[in-house]
C-alpha cells in the first residue's frame, strides 16, 4: 500500500511538470511568456480555475470543452500530462531514490517539450537545446561528485563533454552528407543540437545508440507513412521525435540492448 501511495504522489508530480510542459510546447514558439498571462481559454481568453487547472482531471471535469465558450480542448493535454506522469513513475520504478531518478526526470522534461514543440513547429528552440545541455553538463559533474569526489567529477565532465562533441559531430556529419546526396537539407539545423544535448546526459555509448535507433524508428515510420499515404514522397517530417524516442528508449533499456547486442553479435 506505501508503494502505491509512492507512485500515486509521482504520478501526480509528473502529471503537473507535463502541465506546464503543455504551457511551454504552445508558448515558446509563439514567444509568449511563460508566466503571464496564466492559464486561459485560446478562444475566449477566459482564465482557467483551479478545478480546470488539475492535471488530466481538469479536462475529464470539463468533458473536453472550455466552461465558458464551449470551444473543444485538444485531447493532446490531458495526454501530454498523463504520459509525463505515466514515464515518471517508471522512472522511480527502475532507478528508485537516487540522483538517476531525478536527473532523468530533469531529461525527460526537456525531451517532451522538444519531440512536440518539433512536431508541431518543424523548430527545435535553442533556449531548450542548449539549456538542457548545460545542465545535463552539470548534473552529470555532480553525478560524478557524488560517486567518487572531485577527482571523478572531472572524470565525468570529461565524458559528459566528450559524448556532446560525438552528438553534434555525428549528426553534422549525416546532415551534410545527405544534403549532398539528395540534393536538399537532409535534416534540421537542431537536430545536431538536440543530439549533443542528448550526449551531455546519456554519454558517448549512449548518445550513439540514441542516434540508431531514432534512424531505425525515422526510417520504419517514414517508409509505413508513405505506404499508407499519410506522407508524400520526398516530404519532410520532423526528426526530433524520434530522437527524443530513441533517447528515452537508451535511459531505460540502453544497457540491456547493448549488452545483448554485444553478446550475440560479437
Amino acid at each position: 500500500m506505501a508503494n502505491f501511495f509512492i507512485y500515486l504522489i509521482i504520478f501526480i508530480w509528473g502529471a503537473s511538470i507535463g502541465s506546464f510542459l503543455n504551457v511551454v510546447i504552445y508558448r515558446l514558439p509563439a514567444k509568449i511568456s511563460l508566466i503571464n498571462p496564466p492559464s486561459r481559454c485560446p478562444k475566449c481568453l477566459h482564465p482557467l480555475g483551479i478545478t480546470e487547472n488539475i492535471p488530466v482531471f481538469g479536462w475529464l471535469w470539463l468533458a473536453g470543452k472550455c466552461r465558458w465558450c464551449h470551444t473543444s480542448i485538444s485531447p493532446r493535454y490531458p495526454l501530454i500530462e498523463a504520459i509525463t506522469g505515466f514515464l515518471f513513475v517508471l522512472i522511480f520504478h527502475q532507478f528508485g531514490f537516487t540522483w538517476l531518478t531525478l536527473g532523468y526526470s530533469i531529461l525527460l522534461s526537456w525531451l517532451i517539450a522538444l519531440a512536440m514543440i518539433d512536431f508541431d513547429t518543424m523548430t527545435l528552440p535553442n533556449s531548450l537545446t542548449q539549456s538542457g545541455l548545460i545542465i545535463g553538463l552539470g548534473w552529470q559533474t555532480w553525478l560524478g561528485f557524488t560517486i567518487g569526489g572531485i577527482n571523478s567529477a572531472l572524470q565525468y565532465l570529461f565524458i559528459s563533454i566528450f559524448s556532446t562533441v560525438i552528438g553534434i559531430w555525428l549528426f553534422d556529419i549525416i546532415r551534410v552528407l545527405g544534403t549532398i546526396i539528395f540534393g536538399k537539407p537532409a535534416m534540421g539545423g537542431g537536430d545536431p543540437k538536440l543530439t549533443a544535448m542528448i550526449g551531455s546526459w546519456l554519454g558517448w555509448q549512449g548518445v550513439l545508440l540514441t542516434g540508431f535507433l531514432a534512424c531505425l524508428l525515422g526510417t520504419i515510420f517514414g517508409v509505413c507513412a508513405i505506404v499508407f499515404k499519410l506522407l508524400k514522397k520526398g516530404q519532410p517530417m520532423p526528426f526530433g521525435p524520434f530522437l527524443v524516442l530513441g533517447a528515452i528508449s537508451t535511459m531505460f533499456w540502453g544497457d540491456r540492448i547493448l549488452s545483448t547486442y554485444l553478446e550475440y553479435m560479437l
